[in-house]
Protein backbone atom coordinates (compact mmCIF):
# COMPACT_ATOMS: atom_id res chain seq x y z
CA UNK A 1 0.00 0.00 0.00
CA UNK A 2 1.06 3.62 -0.47
CA UNK A 3 2.14 5.19 2.78
CA UNK A 4 1.27 8.87 3.13
CA UNK A 5 2.83 10.76 5.98
CA UNK A 6 -0.57 11.63 7.44
CA UNK A 7 -2.22 8.23 6.99
CA UNK A 8 -3.97 7.14 10.20
CA UNK A 9 -4.34 3.43 11.00
CA UNK A 10 -5.83 1.74 14.01
CA UNK A 11 -5.15 -1.68 15.50
CA UNK A 12 -7.78 -2.52 18.08
CA UNK A 13 -8.91 -5.28 20.43
CA UNK A 14 -5.40 -6.75 20.50
CA UNK A 15 -3.32 -8.39 23.21
CA UNK A 16 -0.13 -6.38 23.47
CA UNK A 17 3.40 -7.27 24.54
CA UNK A 18 5.25 -3.96 24.63
CA UNK A 19 8.78 -5.36 24.98
CA UNK A 20 8.59 -5.57 28.75
CA UNK A 21 5.30 -7.16 29.74
CA UNK A 22 1.95 -8.32 28.39
CA UNK A 23 -1.16 -6.20 28.83
CA UNK A 24 -3.96 -7.63 30.96
CA UNK A 25 -6.67 -6.18 28.76
CA UNK A 26 -7.44 -5.58 25.10
CA UNK A 27 -5.41 -2.68 23.73
CA UNK A 28 -5.51 -0.15 20.91
CA UNK A 29 -2.54 1.08 18.88
CA UNK A 30 -2.96 4.13 16.65
CA UNK A 31 -0.38 4.97 13.98
CA UNK A 32 -0.14 8.30 12.18
CA UNK A 33 2.28 8.18 9.28
CA UNK A 34 5.14 6.04 10.56
CA UNK A 35 4.81 6.99 14.23
CA UNK A 36 2.87 5.47 17.11
CA UNK A 37 0.39 8.19 18.12
CA UNK A 38 -1.63 6.35 20.77
CA UNK A 39 -1.22 3.20 22.83
CA UNK A 40 -3.96 2.54 25.35
CA UNK A 41 -6.62 0.17 26.65
CA UNK A 42 -9.66 -0.01 24.40
CA UNK A 43 -11.70 1.67 27.13
CA UNK A 44 -9.57 4.82 26.78
CA UNK A 45 -9.81 5.04 22.98
CA UNK A 46 -12.06 7.94 21.99
CA UNK A 47 -14.79 7.80 19.38
CA UNK A 48 -13.00 10.61 17.55
CA UNK A 49 -9.80 8.53 17.25
CA UNK A 50 -11.79 5.61 15.90
CA UNK A 51 -13.53 7.81 13.32
CA UNK A 52 -10.26 9.38 12.20
CA UNK A 53 -8.70 6.02 11.35
CA UNK A 54 -8.56 5.46 7.60
CA UNK A 55 -7.92 1.76 8.06
CA UNK A 56 -8.73 -0.48 11.00
CA UNK A 57 -7.41 -3.90 12.05
CA UNK A 58 -8.74 -6.08 14.85
CA UNK A 59 -7.52 -8.85 17.08
CA UNK A 60 -4.33 -10.87 17.37
CA UNK A 61 -1.22 -10.26 19.44
CA UNK A 62 0.97 -7.21 18.85
CA UNK A 63 4.69 -7.23 19.69
CA UNK A 64 7.54 -4.89 18.81
CA UNK A 65 9.30 -5.80 15.60
CA UNK A 66 11.69 -8.62 16.42
CA UNK A 67 15.44 -7.93 16.64
CA UNK A 68 18.12 -10.46 15.69
CA UNK A 69 21.10 -8.95 17.50
CA UNK A 70 23.84 -11.45 16.49
CA UNK A 71 24.18 -12.81 12.95
CA UNK A 72 26.81 -13.68 10.38
CA UNK A 73 24.49 -13.53 7.35
CA UNK A 74 27.11 -12.60 4.76
CA UNK A 75 29.38 -15.44 3.66
CA UNK A 76 30.43 -17.49 0.68
CA UNK A 77 30.19 -21.24 0.27
CA UNK A 78 28.69 -23.93 2.48
CA UNK A 79 29.90 -26.09 5.36
CA UNK A 80 27.48 -28.99 5.03
CA UNK A 81 30.49 -31.32 4.89
CA UNK A 82 31.52 -30.20 8.38
CA UNK A 83 28.01 -30.94 9.60
CA UNK A 84 28.60 -34.52 8.52
CA UNK A 85 32.03 -34.60 10.17
CA UNK A 86 30.60 -33.49 13.50
CA UNK A 87 27.98 -36.23 13.27
CA UNK A 88 30.86 -38.68 12.79
CA UNK A 89 32.45 -37.47 16.03
CA UNK A 90 34.91 -34.77 14.95
CA UNK A 91 34.78 -31.77 17.32
CA UNK A 92 34.26 -28.16 16.21
CA UNK A 93 37.74 -27.30 17.53
CA UNK A 94 39.39 -30.16 15.62
CA UNK A 95 37.68 -29.17 12.37
CA UNK A 96 38.99 -25.62 12.86
CA UNK A 97 42.52 -26.86 13.53
CA UNK A 98 42.43 -28.90 10.32
CA UNK A 99 41.83 -25.74 8.29
CA UNK A 100 38.06 -26.03 8.23
CA UNK A 101 35.59 -24.05 10.27
CA UNK A 102 35.79 -20.31 9.91
CA UNK A 103 38.82 -20.44 7.61
CA UNK A 104 36.98 -22.55 5.01
CA UNK A 105 34.30 -19.88 4.87
CA UNK A 106 37.02 -17.22 4.64
CA UNK A 107 38.36 -18.82 1.47
CA UNK A 108 34.92 -18.89 -0.15
CA UNK A 109 34.08 -15.35 0.97
CA UNK A 110 37.33 -13.90 -0.34
CA UNK A 111 36.62 -15.52 -3.70
CA UNK A 112 33.15 -13.96 -3.91
CA UNK A 113 32.31 -10.55 -5.32
CA UNK A 114 30.17 -8.04 -3.48
CA UNK A 115 27.26 -8.86 -5.78
CA UNK A 116 27.64 -12.59 -5.20
CA UNK A 117 27.72 -12.07 -1.43
CA UNK A 118 24.66 -9.82 -1.63
CA UNK A 119 22.66 -12.36 -3.63
CA UNK A 120 23.71 -15.19 -1.29
CA UNK A 121 22.76 -13.23 1.84
CA UNK A 122 19.45 -11.93 0.48
CA UNK A 123 17.35 -15.10 1.02
CA UNK A 124 18.72 -15.45 4.54
CA UNK A 125 17.72 -11.89 5.35
CA UNK A 126 14.34 -12.33 3.69
CA UNK A 127 13.71 -15.40 5.83
CA UNK A 128 14.25 -13.28 8.93
CA UNK A 129 12.01 -10.51 7.59
CA UNK A 130 9.24 -13.04 6.93
CA UNK A 131 9.68 -14.18 10.54
CA UNK A 132 8.91 -10.71 11.92
CA UNK A 133 12.41 -9.24 12.18
CA UNK A 134 12.61 -5.46 11.69
CA UNK A 135 16.19 -4.94 12.96
CA UNK A 136 19.16 -7.24 12.37
CA UNK A 137 22.83 -7.04 13.24
CA UNK A 138 25.23 -8.32 10.57
CA UNK A 139 28.89 -9.02 11.31
CA UNK A 140 31.90 -9.19 9.05
CA UNK A 141 34.62 -11.68 9.98
CA UNK A 142 34.92 -13.97 6.98
CA UNK A 143 37.28 -11.71 5.01
CA UNK A 144 40.17 -11.19 7.45
CA UNK A 145 41.91 -8.73 5.11
CA UNK A 146 41.34 -5.01 4.84
CA UNK A 147 39.75 -5.35 1.40
CA UNK A 148 37.51 -8.30 2.24
CA UNK A 149 36.32 -7.08 5.63
CA UNK A 150 35.26 -3.77 4.07
CA UNK A 151 33.64 -5.71 1.22
CA UNK A 152 31.44 -7.58 3.68
CA UNK A 153 30.48 -4.42 5.53
CA UNK A 154 29.53 -2.71 2.27
CA UNK A 155 27.23 -5.62 1.44
CA UNK A 156 25.63 -5.32 4.88
CA UNK A 157 25.04 -1.59 4.40
CA UNK A 158 23.52 -2.29 0.97
CA UNK A 159 21.15 -4.86 2.44
CA UNK A 160 19.97 -2.27 4.92
CA UNK A 161 19.44 0.38 2.26
CA UNK A 162 17.65 -1.85 -0.25
CA UNK A 163 15.55 -4.11 1.99
CA UNK A 164 12.75 -3.19 4.44
CA UNK A 165 14.80 -3.78 7.58
CA UNK A 166 17.14 -1.83 9.83
CA UNK A 167 20.67 -3.27 9.55
CA UNK A 168 23.29 -2.68 12.24
CA UNK A 169 26.84 -3.53 11.17
CA UNK A 170 29.63 -4.95 13.30
CA UNK A 171 33.29 -5.31 12.35
CA UNK A 172 34.51 -8.75 13.44
CA UNK A 173 37.96 -8.84 11.87
CA UNK A 174 39.19 -10.50 15.11
CA UNK A 175 37.19 -13.63 14.29
CA UNK A 176 39.98 -16.04 13.37
CA UNK A 177 43.66 -15.97 12.49
CA UNK A 178 44.06 -15.85 8.68
CA UNK A 179 46.46 -18.35 7.09
CA UNK A 180 48.89 -15.64 6.01
CA UNK A 181 49.39 -14.70 9.68
CA UNK A 182 49.96 -18.24 10.93
CA UNK A 183 52.08 -18.08 14.11
CA UNK A 184 51.83 -14.28 14.10
CA UNK A 185 48.57 -13.44 15.84
CA UNK A 186 49.98 -10.20 17.24
CA UNK A 187 50.89 -9.12 13.72
CA UNK A 188 47.30 -9.66 12.63
CA UNK A 189 46.02 -7.69 15.60
CA UNK A 190 48.34 -4.88 14.45
CA UNK A 191 46.62 -4.97 11.05
CA UNK A 192 43.18 -4.80 12.66
CA UNK A 193 44.08 -1.94 14.97
CA UNK A 194 46.19 0.12 12.59
CA UNK A 195 44.43 -0.39 9.25
CA UNK A 196 41.09 -2.22 9.30
CA UNK A 197 39.38 -0.34 12.14
CA UNK A 198 40.52 3.09 10.90
CA UNK A 199 39.36 2.31 7.34
CA UNK A 200 35.96 1.00 8.49
CA UNK A 201 35.49 4.09 10.63
CA UNK A 202 36.54 6.44 7.82
CA UNK A 203 33.92 4.93 5.48
CA UNK A 204 31.27 4.76 8.23
CA UNK A 205 30.84 1.05 7.59
CA UNK A 206 30.79 -0.23 11.18
CA UNK A 207 28.51 0.58 14.09
CA UNK A 208 30.51 -1.57 16.54
CA UNK A 209 33.58 -3.82 16.80
CA UNK A 210 33.50 -7.44 17.97
CA UNK A 211 36.15 -10.02 18.93
CA UNK A 212 36.31 -13.80 19.36
CA UNK A 213 38.00 -14.22 22.74
CA UNK A 214 38.74 -17.94 22.86
CA UNK A 215 41.56 -20.47 22.68
CA UNK A 216 40.93 -20.98 18.95
CA UNK A 217 40.43 -17.23 18.55
CA UNK A 218 42.32 -14.47 20.34
CA UNK A 219 43.67 -13.93 23.83
CA UNK A 220 42.30 -11.49 26.37
CA UNK A 221 45.31 -9.21 25.84
CA UNK A 222 44.88 -9.24 22.07
CA UNK A 223 41.14 -8.52 22.36
CA UNK A 224 41.89 -5.64 24.69
CA UNK A 225 44.08 -4.05 22.04
CA UNK A 226 41.18 -4.28 19.57
CA UNK A 227 38.82 -2.70 22.09
CA UNK A 228 41.24 0.17 22.66
CA UNK A 229 41.57 0.77 18.92
CA UNK A 230 37.79 0.68 18.48
CA UNK A 231 37.17 3.16 21.26
CA UNK A 232 39.76 5.50 19.77
CA UNK A 233 37.34 5.81 16.83
CA UNK A 234 34.24 6.08 19.06
CA UNK A 235 33.03 2.61 18.12
CA UNK A 236 31.18 0.53 20.72
CA UNK A 237 32.52 -2.96 21.45
CA UNK A 238 31.16 -6.44 22.08
CA UNK A 239 32.62 -9.93 22.43
CA UNK A 240 32.16 -13.58 21.60
CA UNK A 241 33.21 -14.88 25.00
CA UNK A 242 33.21 -17.96 27.23
CA UNK A 243 31.81 -20.22 24.50
CA UNK A 244 34.34 -23.05 24.80
CA UNK A 245 36.28 -22.10 27.93
CA UNK A 246 36.47 -19.42 30.61
CA UNK A 247 39.19 -16.99 29.59
CA UNK A 248 37.66 -13.90 31.18
CA UNK A 249 36.53 -12.34 27.91
CA UNK A 250 33.18 -11.25 29.36
CA UNK A 251 34.86 -9.46 32.26
CA UNK A 252 37.19 -7.76 29.78
CA UNK A 253 34.19 -6.71 27.71
CA UNK A 254 32.54 -5.29 30.82
CA UNK A 255 35.65 -3.25 31.66
CA UNK A 256 35.27 -1.57 28.28
CA UNK A 257 31.52 -0.97 28.72
CA UNK A 258 30.72 -3.47 25.98
CA UNK A 259 27.23 -3.60 24.58
CA UNK A 260 27.13 -7.38 24.99
CA UNK A 261 29.03 -10.56 25.68
CA UNK A 262 27.70 -13.41 23.55
CA UNK A 263 27.56 -17.22 23.93
CA UNK A 264 28.82 -17.23 27.58
CA UNK A 265 28.21 -20.93 28.35
CA UNK A 266 31.37 -20.99 30.54
CA UNK A 267 30.74 -17.63 32.22
CA UNK A 268 31.42 -17.63 35.99
CA UNK A 269 29.97 -15.51 38.80
CA UNK A 270 32.77 -12.94 38.70
CA UNK A 271 32.07 -12.40 35.02
CA UNK A 272 28.34 -12.06 35.66
CA UNK A 273 29.00 -9.49 38.40
CA UNK A 274 31.24 -7.50 36.07
CA UNK A 275 28.60 -7.50 33.34
CA UNK A 276 25.91 -6.42 35.80
CA UNK A 277 27.99 -3.49 37.02
CA UNK A 278 28.82 -2.39 33.48
CA UNK A 279 25.32 -2.82 32.06
CA UNK A 280 26.60 -5.31 29.50
CA UNK A 281 23.92 -7.54 27.97
CA UNK A 282 24.27 -11.33 27.93
CA UNK A 283 23.37 -12.55 24.44
CA UNK A 284 22.31 -16.19 24.43
CA UNK A 285 22.72 -18.21 21.24
CA UNK A 286 20.73 -21.45 21.59
CA UNK A 287 21.09 -22.22 17.87
CA UNK A 288 24.84 -22.74 18.24
CA UNK A 289 24.32 -24.66 21.49
CA UNK A 290 21.89 -26.94 19.63
CA UNK A 291 23.94 -27.36 16.44
CA UNK A 292 27.18 -28.11 18.27
CA UNK A 293 25.33 -30.42 20.70
CA UNK A 294 26.78 -28.58 23.67
CA UNK A 295 25.91 -29.70 27.17
CA UNK A 296 27.05 -26.76 29.31
CA UNK A 297 24.15 -24.32 29.70
CA UNK A 298 24.78 -20.59 30.24
CA UNK A 299 24.49 -19.53 33.91
CA UNK A 300 20.85 -18.43 33.64
CA UNK A 301 20.20 -18.38 37.40
CA UNK A 302 23.25 -16.17 38.00
CA UNK A 303 22.18 -13.81 35.22
CA UNK A 304 18.74 -13.54 36.81
CA UNK A 305 20.18 -13.04 40.30
CA UNK A 306 22.37 -10.14 39.16
CA UNK A 307 19.68 -8.82 36.82
CA UNK A 308 21.80 -8.99 33.69
CA UNK A 309 19.55 -8.49 30.65
CA UNK A 310 19.43 -11.59 28.45
CA UNK A 311 19.13 -11.11 24.69
CA UNK A 312 18.49 -13.91 22.20
CA UNK A 313 19.74 -14.22 18.63
CA UNK A 314 20.05 -16.77 15.84
CA UNK A 315 23.85 -16.51 15.44
CA UNK A 316 22.93 -17.35 11.83
CA UNK A 317 26.17 -18.56 10.24
CA UNK A 318 27.38 -21.34 7.93
CA UNK A 319 29.09 -23.48 10.54
CA UNK A 320 27.82 -23.50 14.10
CA UNK A 321 24.27 -22.17 13.62
CA UNK A 322 22.92 -22.38 10.05
CA UNK A 323 19.53 -21.22 11.32
CA UNK A 324 17.74 -18.17 9.99
CA UNK A 325 14.48 -18.23 11.96
CA UNK A 326 14.49 -16.01 15.04
CA UNK A 327 11.13 -17.25 16.36
CA UNK A 328 12.65 -20.73 16.66
CA UNK A 329 15.14 -19.28 19.17
CA UNK A 330 12.22 -18.48 21.49
CA UNK A 331 11.34 -22.14 21.81
CA UNK A 332 14.98 -23.23 21.99
CA UNK A 333 15.74 -20.73 24.75
CA UNK A 334 12.81 -22.02 26.80
CA UNK A 335 13.42 -25.73 26.25
CA UNK A 336 17.24 -25.76 26.29
CA UNK A 337 18.01 -22.90 28.70
CA UNK A 338 14.74 -22.84 30.72
CA UNK A 339 13.91 -19.20 30.04
CA UNK A 340 10.32 -18.22 30.58
CA UNK A 341 8.30 -17.18 27.50
CA UNK A 342 8.35 -13.58 28.73
CA UNK A 343 12.14 -13.65 29.16
CA UNK A 344 12.49 -15.11 25.67
CA UNK A 345 10.32 -12.39 24.13
CA UNK A 346 12.26 -9.71 25.97
CA UNK A 347 15.37 -11.34 24.52
CA UNK A 348 14.30 -10.62 20.93
CA UNK A 349 12.81 -7.19 21.63
CA UNK A 350 13.86 -4.81 24.43
CA UNK A 351 16.99 -6.65 25.55
CA UNK A 352 18.11 -7.27 21.97
CA UNK A 353 17.75 -3.55 21.31
CA UNK A 354 19.96 -2.84 24.31
CA UNK A 355 22.55 -5.32 23.00
CA UNK A 356 22.80 -3.16 19.87
CA UNK A 357 22.78 0.19 21.65
CA UNK A 358 19.27 0.90 20.36
CA UNK A 359 17.33 1.28 23.60
CA UNK A 360 14.89 4.10 23.13
CA UNK A 361 14.73 3.49 19.39
CA UNK A 362 13.65 -0.13 18.93
CA UNK A 363 12.47 -3.15 20.87
CA UNK A 364 9.61 -1.52 22.74
CA UNK A 365 6.26 0.04 21.83
CA UNK A 366 5.63 3.59 23.03
CA UNK A 367 3.97 6.77 21.88
CA UNK A 368 6.31 8.72 19.62
CA UNK A 369 8.30 5.68 18.52
CA UNK A 370 8.66 4.60 14.92
CA UNK A 371 5.92 2.12 14.07
CA UNK A 372 7.95 -1.09 13.79
CA UNK A 373 5.80 -3.90 15.13
CA UNK A 374 4.27 -7.27 14.35
CA UNK A 375 0.72 -8.58 14.53
CA UNK A 376 0.50 -12.32 15.18
CA UNK A 377 -2.42 -14.67 14.56
CA UNK A 378 -2.28 -16.14 18.07
CA UNK A 379 -4.16 -15.68 21.35
CA UNK A 380 -1.28 -14.96 23.77
CA UNK A 381 2.37 -13.91 23.40
CA UNK A 382 3.57 -17.13 25.08
CA UNK A 383 2.38 -19.09 22.02
CA UNK A 384 5.33 -17.68 20.06
CA UNK A 385 7.71 -19.58 22.36
CA UNK A 386 5.44 -22.56 22.94
CA UNK A 387 4.99 -23.73 19.35
CA UNK A 388 7.42 -24.09 16.45
CA UNK A 389 4.98 -22.99 13.78
CA UNK A 390 5.82 -20.73 10.83
CA UNK A 391 2.98 -18.77 9.28
CA UNK A 392 1.64 -17.06 12.39
CA UNK A 393 2.81 -13.60 11.35
CA UNK A 394 -0.32 -11.73 10.29
CA UNK A 395 1.26 -8.35 9.58
CA UNK A 396 4.74 -6.88 9.80
CA UNK A 397 4.84 -3.09 10.03
CA UNK A 398 8.17 -1.41 9.28
CA UNK A 399 8.45 2.37 9.22
CA UNK A 400 4.69 2.55 8.82
CA UNK A 401 4.55 0.18 5.86
CA UNK A 402 2.43 -2.96 6.20
CA UNK A 403 3.70 -6.22 4.74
Amino acid sequence: MINRQDTTRLWRDAILFDGRQTSDEKMALLVVGNEIAQLCPMSELSDEQIQEAETMHSGGVITPGLIDCHTHLIFGGSRADEFEQRLEGVSYEEIARRGGGIISTVRATRASSEEELYQAALPRLQALIQDGVTTVEIKSGYGLTLKDELKMLRVARRLGSEQPVNVVTTLLAAHALPPEFKDNADGYIDLICNEIIPAAAAENLADAVDVFCEGIGFSVAQCERVFQAAQAYDLRVKAHAEQLSNLGGSALAARYQALSADHIEWLDEDGVKAMAEAGTVATLLPGAFYTLRDTRVPPIDLLRRYQVPMALATDGNPGSSPIFQLSLMLNMACTLFRLTPTEALQGVTSHAARALGLSGQAGTLAIGRQSDFCVWDIHSPSELAYAIQPGRLKQRIFQGEIS
